[in-house]
């Protein structure tokens, strides 16, 4: 049901005819949002009732006028009904179709329909406005939303107007029940579905968000990172395994870099150049944002260039490294754990969180330049980081400490 309805006839004043005649028009206002019908008819501005929306007077002409602005009320009033008993969106566009006689000739838009349009328009911008990790979010969305409708209404398309709140809950809940993701994926997907909803929205399409009202709020995660100790383990740990020194190697030049696992993969020797300071940088863009990063190389990271400069891989790829796929490395992660006898669950990606902690923020290098170097687009996102810095926050307090120590 809408939440407020409004009905008005007024004088339009630009369509002023030479005899000082104005068309009268009918406003009709749902929920805020406004349509106006020409009532065909014209009144001078003398013979208006700004108050009542009528022709002042008592003759039999303005009666059959005001007669004629009743029947159109109450044909207002029926159209509305009409849309509650078929249990369609009440809006003014609506009410106006069925007084028009256009609702039939509408066409209905798709939902599928129209979040494919979104993918195939950002396809043709992957390079330049969208990174190809975004292209590949917004296409696995696509799917978990054709699975999803499947699974309600066991269609494989529904209009867009039938979109409401409840759908959105029932969509979370597949999300968690059906797919078994966990809070803060289901979130992110719903985010780029709600892209799709906003733009049915901007464009008209949609009498009212079915967001509004919807929590999208994340819960914090916990991020783990190597402490100094835990990664001088994995770096100075003798291992007999060619495989597993590699992938060790590989997640090292990662925990000194910041590089997350495709940004690794794609580093080329061109990526790596001297720079203002006569030192060695890696310049490249991050795959997942397209954002440009700059980070200083340090000798640790070096000499594992160094180390593969001539390995066939690389040679062939064109690499810096020679990188297996991620779930390999994921695997071949948890063996070097258990052999450097670390609790952690290791994986790829905590080396970008211990390089954002460990290696920079413990070793006193400001947030802002972390956050410049790992390529986020807002140092919000660097600050999660600086939560979990329990020396940080020791040193920070020492001057405090020393001035309350007893005399």
């Amino acid at each position: 049901m809408e939440k407020s309805f409004g009905l008005l006839f007024f004088l339009r004043k630009s369509k002023s005819t030479a005899d000082g005649e104005l068309h009268v028009y009918l406003k009709i206002t749902v929920d805020r949002t406004a349509v106006e019908i020409s009532t065909k008819r014209k009144c001078h501005t003398d013979k208006w009732n700004n108050a009542s929306g009528r022709m002042k007077g008592k003759t039999d002409a303005v009666r059959e006028f005001n007669a004629y602005l009743d029947t159109l009320t109450q044909k207002v009033f029926e159209a509305k009904r009409q849309l509650i008993e078929s249990d369609k969106p009440v809006t003014a566009q609506s009410i106006k179709d069925l007084l028009l006689g256009t609702e039939t000739q509408r066409r209905k838009i798709m939902l599928m329909e129209m979040f494919q349009q979104h993918n195939e328009k950002m396809k043709a911008l992957v390079g330049h406005q969208y990174a190809p990790m975004t292209l590949k979010r917004y296409e696995t969305a696509l799917r978990h939303t054709q699975a999803f409708i499947q699974w309600k209404f066991n269609v494989p398309d529904i209009p867009i107007q039938t979109m409401d709140y409840e759908m959105i809950c029932d969509f979370e809940f597949w999300f968690k029940s059906v797919r078994k993701c966990d809070h803060n994926t289901t979130m992110k997907y719903l985010s780029n579905f709600r892209k799709i909803v906003n733009h049915c929205l901007k464009s008209g399409w949609l009498p009212k968000d079915p967001f509004y009202g919807f929590n999208m709020g994340k819960r914090e995660v916990r991020r783990f990172a190597l402490t100094e100790n835990e990664l001088q383990k994995i770096e100075t740990k003798e291992i007999a395994i060619e495989r597993l020194r590699i992938v060790r190697d590989i997640f090292l030049f990662s925990c000194y870099t910041g590089l997350a696992y495709v940004d690794v993969k794609q580093l080329k020797p061109s990526e790596i150049i001297v720079g203002i300071d006569g030192e060695e940088w890696i310049v490249s863009q991050r795959q997942k944002t397209a954002v440009p990063t700059r980070i200083p190389l340090l000798p640790n990271a070096r000499a594992i260039i160094d180390r593969y400069q001539n390995h066939p891989q690389c040679k062939l790829n064109n690499t810096v490294l020679p990188i297996l796929t991620n779930q390999k490395m994921n695997a071949y992660l948890k063996e070097i754990a258990d052999i450097c006898a670390i609790q952690t669950n290791l994986t790829f990606h905590i080396a970008r969180h211990t390089f954002a902690t460990t290696v920079t923020l413990n070793n006193g290098v400001p947030i802002e330049t972390v956050s410049k170097m790992l390529g986020h687009r807002d140092i919000k996102t660097t600050q999660q980081y600086a939560k979990i810095l329990d020396r940080k926050v020791s040193d920070d307090m020492k001057s405090v400490r020393k001035k309350y120590l007893p005399t």
